[in-house]
């Protein structure tokens, strides 16, 4: 198969480059269209039970997750000029093209009781702006009379008032999020500059704005810091700006094909999709230093330049096709998922690492067919060299000590397995916040001020129209409420019990101390003054109940606590809800944001765990293709899976919880570290021919010959992956961390415990089944007649 590959790549050289540029041209028209996704990543698949009842409460009631909040915390805020200019900016930030309503505690409304029409009055508490301080004074002790928007959008005991913002939900789904979010920060921040105020930020449109932005930001930043480094160790290793300004230009090539793939498929760029033209980067230039390796090698051995180019494809396509393959199932197991986000990362990744390979496998012999052959200086890395004198070390070890290899690898598996045990499974709705950043932390200031702003919802169904307003059902409301008022973890609670209270306060004019549930006697009187729910018309009762008050909800601001903590918060409420509310006479569904990711988490996670031994499998029967032997399969993946084992062990010990974000890892890792093993093993059978089955000889020879590669490689994946420490994300840089260890730990292990395995079992492990593959890709003593090539230009000793 690879001798007519070489043909097609060698003989059609200008007609390869055109195909190539011309889809490279298409590609990258598309790339130029590419968009940030800012929706909110949804990890239940739709089917699920918990997805239907957030989308049955979003129908009902409206998006739970378009609310902005501004807050400050200023001991003068009721100072005539500050308290005016807030009332202004009330205004202005109305104007704003995308701002539905804007409330704070300069536009509250009150129920005020209209005797003569037998109803509540909803008036604006200002009319018009306070002239003096003394009128201002007064007024405060009027909003502090109201216990309704205590702990709402005030906290009279810490000084802080609260600005909510609810934004068109519509253009939260567009490229337009971005300028109405700029534009109202913007606005907010010129109180904050004139008066010198701190002000604080949050709610969900802001935290997914700043984050896909910071996305955007990170990409450009990774791709650059991708493109330095590897061209540096390529610099480094082979000494050849040759060799550098190709392989850049392959790279430049597969970053375009892999965001035009994104914008083909009809993607937008997350938080996922974000890393991947970095992560081609450095997976370009692995294929290109097995590739450049071999070339160089063979051309120290006999000379010949074509010769060598053609060995190239032969003898390391079928590798490279391989790890590519196996790393591309790695990632591809994540369409398993079911969820959006992780299966177009899985899409978008497997198929960028095939392209990534066939781009390699012919631009290389391609571009370096056109080029003068290597020079001493360039192959001295072959000979002389630092790399050379590790192997070397290496290959001393491995002959000589290998009791100690085993020692070391069973110490470490035993630390990895304790680390195991201190594993945790947890994750947070905004886990991937640096808690360094002022975005985690203005989180927290809401946090302690007001509770929290991840929305948590109950909804209650009466199952009878105008259910609602019974006052059994109320009092049934206000219990629930009270229960919920018990844990710390969650704000106010507020609901159509909280807008009786309110009424009943109006009613007796005001008073705060009637700020309570009517009895029995006072309801009918003090509930006819309530408006009716009617049409469109805003009314204070539109945002609790539905048009025929049988459905009501309560709504609760969550912190922002760990998936354990939300799951012991649903166990506990639960039977409490089922105690109030009676499961045979009510129908009541906790959702919200808060409850969809504890849900979603738990089904990533299970997932993630399923891809993860999907593509062990996977891998596994790719190697059966090449190596028909089951022993030399199990024996190639235990040097791969102890960095797995010491990868979990490290989160163990520094409190890396199992997530979404980190259990990914494993599987990428997997796929990326069995490179190293297949490569080893592929040039292994090829020495057992050569030396007439000679174990010892073949094992040291493989050895020598693929060290470089694999330390080259493994460098270039270490460096490139460590470049994701940078990021803000939380998940990202744990992505970095641990995959960088992954690999370093998979390295190790494949240049002492792989063939320390294979001399130390000897003829156990190989035997005539791994003689020969499955399926016969490639000849690998096979040469191809170098006269058929027909390069125009070119001799069969290489010049150009």
């Amino acid at each position: 198969m690879w001798k007519y590959l070489v043909r097609i790549i060698l003989r059609n050289r200008l007609a390869n480059l055109i195909i190539i540029g011309l889809i490279t041209a298409f590609m990258g028209y598309h790339a130029s269209h590419i968009q940030l996704s800012y929706e909110m990543a949804k990890m239940l698949p739709e089917a699920d039970s918990a997805n239907i009842d957030y989308e049955i409460f979003k129908k009902q009631f409206g998006e739970d997750g378009s609310v902005f909040f501004a807050a400050i915390q200023d001991e003068q805020f009721f100072q005539l000029e500050k308290f005016n200019d807030w009332h202004d900016l009330a205004l202005q930030i109305k104007e704003i093209e995308g701002v539905e309503e804007v409330i704070s505690i300069t536009k509250l409304y009150q129920l005020t009781r209209n005797d003569s029409l037998k109803k509540f009055n909803f008036d604006p508490v200002f009319t018009s702006k306070p002239t003096t301080q003394s009128e201002l004074n007064e007024l405060r002790e009027h909003i502090y009379s109201m216990p309704f928007y205590n702990g709402l959008l005030y906290n009279k005991d810490t000084d802080v008032t609260m600005m909510m913002i609810t934004l068109d939900k519509d253009k939260l789904n567009t490229k337009d999020r971005g300028a109405l979010i700029y534009d109202t920060w913007k606005t907010i921040e010129s109180y904050g500059q004139k008066h010198e105020v701190a002000v604080r930020y949050s709610g969900l449109p802001y935290i997914r704005t700043i984050t896909s932005k910071t996305v955007e930001d990170e990409l450009r930043f990774f791709i650059y810091a991708a493109l330095i480094i590897a061209s540096v160790i390529l610099l480094i290793f082979f000494r050849s700006v040759k060799a550098v300004f190709f392989t850049m230009i392959i790279v430049l090539i597969n970053v375009s094909w892999v965001m035009g793939t994104i914008s083909l498929l009809g993607y937008k760029i997350t938080m996922l999709t974000g890393i991947l033209p970095p992560l081609l980067i450095v997976i370009v230039v692995e294929n290109c230093i097995f590739l450049l390796n071999k070339y160089h090698n063979e051309y120290l051995n006999h000379g010949n330049k074509v010769k060598a180019l053609s060995r190239v494809v032969q003898r390391i396509g079928n590798a490279n096709f391989l790890t590519n393959t196996t790393t591309a199932a790695g990632f591809a197991a994540f369409i398993v998922t079911g969820n959006k986000i992780l299966v177009e990362f899985g899409i978008v990744a497997s198929l960028n690492i095939l392209f990534a390979f066939f781009l390699t496998l012919f631009l290389i012999p391609i571009f370096f067919s056109y080029l003068s052959p290597p020079s001493k200086r360039h192959t001295k890395h072959i000979d002389k060299s630092n790399v050379g004198r590790i192997i070397n070390w290496v290959v001393g070890i491995v002959l000589h000590h290998r009791s100690v290899i085993y020692i070391i690898a069973c110490i470490i598996l035993v630390v990895g397995m304790i680390g195991i045990t201190r594993l945790k499974t947890t994750g947070n709705i905004v886990d991937d916040i640096s808690k360094g950043d002022q975005l985690y932390k203005d989180l927290l200031f809401f946090e302690k001020h007001f509770k929290g702003v991840m929305p948590l919802e109950i909804t209650i169904d009466t199952r009878k129209k105008k259910g609602v307003m019974r006052l059994s059902t109320i009092k049934k409301i206000n219990e629930l409420q009270e229960v919920l008022a018990t844990y710390p973890e969650l704000s106010k609670p507020l609901s159509i019990a909280e807008v009786v209270k309110f009424a009943k306060q109006a009613f007796y004019r005001g008073n705060e101390k009637m700020y309570s549930l009517p009895n029995n006697q006072e309801k009918n009187f003090i509930l006819s003054y309530v408006p009716e729910v009617e049409g469109g018309d805003k009314t204070i009762l539109n945002s609790f109940v539905d048009p025929d008050l049988q459905i009501t909800r309560i709504s609760v601001q969550m912190a922002n606590i760990g998936t354990k903590d939300i799951k012991r918060l649903m166990d506990e409420i639960k039977p409490e809800i089922d105690r109030i509310f009676s499961p045979d006479r009510f129908d009541v569904t906790v959702t919200g944001t808060s409850v969809v990711f504890l849900k979603g988490t738990n089904y990533l996670v299970k997932n993630l765990m399923t891809s993860l031994l999907l593509a062990l499998i996977i891998i596994c029967a790719l190697m059966a293709l090449l190596f028909t032997s089951g022993r030399m399969i199990g024996i190639s993946l235990i040097p791969n899976l102890i960095p797995q084992l010491m990868t979990a062990g490290m989160m163990g010990f520094f409190a890396i919880s199992i997530k979404p974000s980190t259990i990914l890892i494993f599987s990428i890792a997997l796929g990326i570290s069995v490179d190293n093993a297949i490569h080893f093993l592929s040039r292994y059978r090829l020495q057992l021919k050569l030396n007439n089955w000679n174990i010892k000889d073949s094992v040291i020879a493989a050895l020598c010959e693929t060290g470089y590669s694999m330390i080259y490689s493994s460098v270039v994946l270490f460096f490139g992956f460590a470049i994701f420490t940078q990021s803000t994300f939380g998940g990202t840089e744990a992505l970095g961390y641990l995959i960088s260890f992954t690999l370093l730990v998979a390295l190790l292990s494949n240049l002492f415990i792989l063939p320390s395995l294979l001399l130390s079992l000897d003829k156990f492990i190989t035997t005539k089944a791994f003689k020969e593959p499955l399926i016969i890709l490639f000849d690998e003593e096979e040469d191809i007649d170098i006269n058929y090539l027909e390069i125009e230009n070119l001799d069969t000793r290489g010049s150009a």
